[in-house]
């Protein structure tokens, strides 16, 4: 079964006849890299609006490479060039925000160089780029991690919870859940953090019970707060969020969520993701109180 490493925004871009000028294609697209079945690495641009992988590359280790068109008047402009062959195919990133396009280009870098390595992906506010204005203590965060899909059940049992506790995504005074209004560019790494699940924890002990089942099996028996404490708190538990968070941006995770009980749209997104889970936890309520859905 095919492994996806990496995907983030992108859309592809041509040459403009045989001048040096190029230029992008406006649709909406994604750039996947992706162990395959054959056991080699796939270089995949997959069509966001038909989810049709209209490109497909192998690649083999070291053969190419993933650079910064320095002429692009837009600056977000990348070349993929194989040392084998005069292939060279443009792409333009697509994410409204600019500010991780150096940290997607240097994952696809490390990942063209050896396909086994695991993705780093920065910790919050670090940029490499700063590094030169001054010392810094900020550090790239553990990349030696990546979520399995036991560890996004137990996110998205932990997210649920969180609904339904009415500790701040969005219930309302009398209990049941109700649309909540998610800043533009919520993050869930500013939801799942140890401040906000941690009182959460603290005034529903029963809680620990509940979300066992979904817990890393060597842990202590029988289960307490301060399990739970330890596991949000970890560096694990940390990645696996920030990984869940990027795969949803790019909006390819339809097939993920519904494993996970959720309809394919809360796929597409972060906040259709935190929407889909706060409409269960509403309607598990509705259905008699603390009855959770643990499939």
């Amino acid at each position: 079964m095919a492994e996806t490493r990496l995907a983030f925004k992108a859309g592809r871009a041509f040459r403009r006849g045989s001048t040096n000028f190029v230029d992008p294609d406006p649709r909406k697209g994604a750039i996947l890299l992706q162990n395959g079945d054959d056991g080699l690495l796939h270089f995949i641009w997959k069509n966001r609006s038909t989810n049709n992988a209209d490109e497909d590359l192998i690649l083999f280790p070291g053969d190419a490479t993933f650079v910064k068109v320095e002429q692009s008047a837009w600056g977000r402009t990348y070349v993929l060039e194989f040392s084998s062959s005069n292939q060279r195919h443009f792409f333009w990133m697509q994410d409204a925000d600019p500010s991780r396009d150096e940290e997607f280009v240097g994952n696809v870098s490390r990942l063209l160089a050896d396909p086994s390595i695991v993705p780093i992906w920065y910790s919050e506010g670090y940029n490499p780029n700063s590094q030169a204005a001054g010392p810094s203590t900020s550090q790239p965060s553990a990349g030696g991690y990546q979520a399995t899909p036991e560890e996004l059940a137990r996110i998205r049992s932990i997210v649920s919870t969180l609904g339904a506790g009415g500790s701040g995504l969005g219930s309302s005074a009398g209990g049941a859940a109700a649309a909540p209004a998610f800043p533009q560019e919520i993050s869930l790494t500013d939801v799942l953090t140890p401040a906000n699940l941690r009182p959460l924890f603290t005034t529903r002990p029963e809680l620990a019970q509940a979300l066992f089942p979904h817990l890393p099996p060597d842990l202590p028996s029988p289960p307490t707060v301060d399990t739970l404490e330890r596991v949000v708190s970890s560096p694990q538990f940390r990645a696996a969020v920030r990984n869940l968070d990027v795969a949803l941006r790019t909006g390819l995770l339809g097939g993920l969520v519904r494993s996970l009980g959720l309809p394919e749209e809360a796929g597409t997104g972060v906040e259709p993701f935190l929407r889909a889970l706060q409409e269960q936890a509403g309607r598990g309520e509705g259905d008699g109180g603390d009855r959770m859905d643990t499939d």
